[in-house]
């Protein structure tokens, strides 16, 4: 949530209703379906019309993952996301769900997600690799490719970065659709 906090400002300056939610995580009471299902409940319980989605590597797979599954959200933002649990699997990913679950949980396996989706990643990133974004952008027919050179994994949430300024200009584009 904390990591969020930055952009969120900079879009509520901009004249937005932002909210900046935060999910159980595992230990917490976290898991799949439970987390996806706090996303969701989120998204359900503020009437504000329809949303942008935008999440930031985790963050990144539910704000894609939300799109496909509620019809609140008009689109999502991509930042540097973990969007295909078969080609990146972390500890903390099988932490989230079981292989079983990842065709539930796992974005790509929900292609198409029937929303534009942004993904914007950087070339550099080192904790989960540009070819996340690239696999799904070209899977999925209404997802646009933002690779941002130079960029890695805390570019896309750091002020003052280009990655950072695209993911705001990401935002910007999509509520435009809202």
């Amino acid at each position: 949530m904390e990591l969020g906090r930055p952009l969120a400002d900079v879009l509520v300056a901009d004249g937005f209703a932002v909210w900046n939610i935060e999910y159980r995580r595992v230990g917490g009471g976290g898991g799949w379906p439970q987390t996806g299902q706090d996303v969701l409940a989120a998204l359900d319980a503020v009437d504000l019309g329809p949303v942008v989605t935008l999440g930031h590597s985790a963050g990144g797979h539910l704000a894609v993952w939300a799109a496909k599954r509620s019809a609140r959200v008009a689109g999502a933002v991509a930042q540097a996301a973990v969007l295909d649990f078969t080609k990146h699997i972390t500890p903390r990913a099988l932490e989230l769900c079981s292989e079983e679950q990842f065709a539930d949980a796992s974005p790509a396996a929900l292609v198409p997600i029937g929303k534009p989706v942004i993904c914007v990643h950087g070339d550099r990133d080192e904790d989960v690799p540009v070819e996340q974004s690239i696999g799904f952008c070209a899977a999925e027919p209404q997802a646009e490719l933002v690779v941002v050179e130079g960029a890695g994994h805390m570019d896309v949430i750091t002020p003052g970065t280009e990655a950072w300024e695209r993911c705001q200009t990401a935002v910007r584009t999509l509520a435009r659709g809202c």
